[in-house]
């Protein structure tokens, strides 16, 4: 494996390259990537990179959010099959029948959808910032796509917001159910269950902790508890069990593995850099429409971070926009 990993790291260095990796891959694509993280995180990396190259380990939308938000950089993805059930169950015209149903209500699109969908929406968000993006649209009522899961829950959280929600789902986080978090609690009773809220709401209204990848590592390394049951992908069980050895960490299941997130390896991530192959492009129309939606995200997300606004980047040309 060390042989792959310089050979890796050399092609970056010649081609002013950078790695961006979510949280699900395999562990072993951090040992290559600059930037490890949750949607938003790399989102904001995406943003702030000053390299030619982007090679994006995660899925489809991921990769399009990086070239929307950087046109001048070469976005690569390792493996062009590695898509997003969830992204892909909401298109234009659905996205379009929905918003017709229900007229004057401000669209928030999750993360996890297409630069199409983003082009019509009013904002996106990621599990992170959720409930802050809605809340920030001081709205009585706004409309949530594709996971309703995570709509309702944003909801639980924002008495004063009725969030309507399109029917979409992650089938990897709805496999855990109810039953699966009681039969842990009573296994280990002293371990805090940590779940995402894409997960049902039966399952995260009895978990002790609800939050994004990065929410969830970020408790399981603050808490002074020793023992943890992860409710989510486990790409994250994997990082907090390598990173932090003096505590103990258990699957929810077994079966908790999005394939999707799973496709990318080290073989494939060199052959994408050494050839510059599977390079991903969004029509220049497109992408701006799309790119209001994201910027607003961000700028409302974390000015602190220094992140470029639209005006302080290379902002594509208006061809067609509506």
């Amino acid at each position: 494996m060390d042989g792959i990993i310089e050979k890796i790291n050399e092609l970056k260095r010649e081609k002013n390259a950078v790695i961006l990796a979510h949280c699900y891959q395999n562990a072993e694509i951090d040992k290559v990537a600059d930037y490890v993280g949750d949607s938003l995180y790399l989102s904001q990396m995406a943003a702030k990179t000053n390299a030619e190259i982007i090679v994006f380990a995660g899925v489809y939308f991921m990769a399009q959010t990086a070239k929307i938000l950087s046109p001048d950089k070469k976005v690569l993805l390792p493996r062009l099959e590695s898509g997003c059930l969830m992204a892909d169950m909401i298109n234009l015209d659905q996205l379009r029948d929905f918003k017709s149903k229900n007229p004057g209500i401000p669209t928030v699109c999750y993360i996890n959808s297409t630069a199409e969908v983003k082009s019509e929406c009013d904002i996106c968000c990621t599990s992170s910032n959720a409930i802050k993006i809605v809340d920030s649209l001081k709205a009585p009522k706004v409309l949530f796509l594709p996971d309703t899961y995570l709509g309702k829950w944003i909801e639980s959280q924002l008495n004063s917001v009725e969030v309507i929600t399109y029917p979409g789902y992650c089938p990897t986080h709805l496999r855990i159910k109810a039953q699966d978090v009681i039969s842990m609690r009573k296994k280990y009773p002293d371990a805090k269950i940590l779940t995402h809220p894409e997960c049902h709401k039966s399952v995260t209204e009895i978990s002790d902790y609800v939050g994004s990848t990065t929410g969830i590592m970020k408790y399981a390394h603050e808490s002074s508890a020793k023992q943890f049951i992860i409710a989510t992908e486990k790409g994250v069980y994997d990082r907090l069990k390598r990173d932090l050895p003096e505590k103990e960490f258990i699957m929810i299941k077994d079966n908790i593995i999005c394939q999707n997130m799973k496709w990318h390896t080290l073989d494939d991530i060199y052959n994408a850099l050494l050839n510059e192959q599977h390079e991903i492009d969004v029509e220049k129309s497109l992408a701006k429409k799309a790119l209001g939606c994201i910027d607003r995200m961000l700028e409302c997300s974390n000015k602190s971070n220094n992140i470029p606004s639209a005006a302080e980047r290379q902002v594509l040309p208006d061809e067609g926009s509506k």
